[in-house]
């Protein structure tokens, strides 16, 4: 049985690690990512570790920030070929509470994270139209509140807010609503 969107977490995944796949050593290891401290390594360590929902739960953390230290920390003792090879058995077998509950959430983490490393590592970082709903949905779960400021007008996508208008990718503005840094000389305020 599929669960909805469990196909498009399984495509954004992969396409994650077809570009985790493409970097070099020192890339991999060292490379920037719009991610604050966050080499690409740990993102796959983070996309790895919250493939099931119970990590967040332990009482290790109790809080995000927490829980995702420890998934990245807990993944510095695998070398590249370990968890690369984690990340595909995640891509192609999600957990089953991840395709239940969590593949609407996941998907958009995922590609919100892809766009980090392409990003951070000066790579193109044109989004494929299946994802552009994916990114908005993860940017606006965590930063809704931003709509009570601002009417986000995407050049490719529907507006919502109320407040100040900002017009952009639907991509620029979910990575901007989504904290990253350097984002918004792509970005028109009105």
């Amino acid at each position: 049985m599929r669960f909805p969107q469990e196909d498009d977490l399984c495509r954004e995944r992969a396409r994650f690690m077809h570009t985790i796949e493409s970097l070099t050593d020192a890339e991999f290891e060292n490379g920037n990512t719009l991610c604050d401290a966050w080499a690409p390594r740990d993102v796959l360590a983070h996309i790895v570790g919250s493939d099931t929902l119970g990590a967040y739960f332990r009482p290790s953390g109790l809080t995000i920030a927490r829980t995702n230290a420890k998934m990245v920390l807990d993944a510095k003792r695998l070398s590249r070929p370990e968890l690369t090879e984690r990340g595909w058995k995640v891509t192609e077998s999600p957990a089953r509470a991840s395709r239940m509950f969590a593949a609407v959430m996941m998907c958009g983490d995922v590609v919100m994270h892809h766009q980090d490393i392409l990003r951070g590592l000066g790579k193109p970082h044109a989004l494929p139209p299946e994802a552009k709903p994916a990114i908005m949905q993860e940017a606006l779960l965590w930063h809704s509140h931003l709509l009570l400021r601002y009417r986000i007008v995407p050049t490719d996508g529907r507006a919502r807010g109320r407040g100040r208008e900002v017009h952009g990718t639907t991509e620029a503005l979910a990575m901007w609503l989504g904290g990253r840094k350097g984002i918004e000389p792509e970005l028109r305020f009105a």
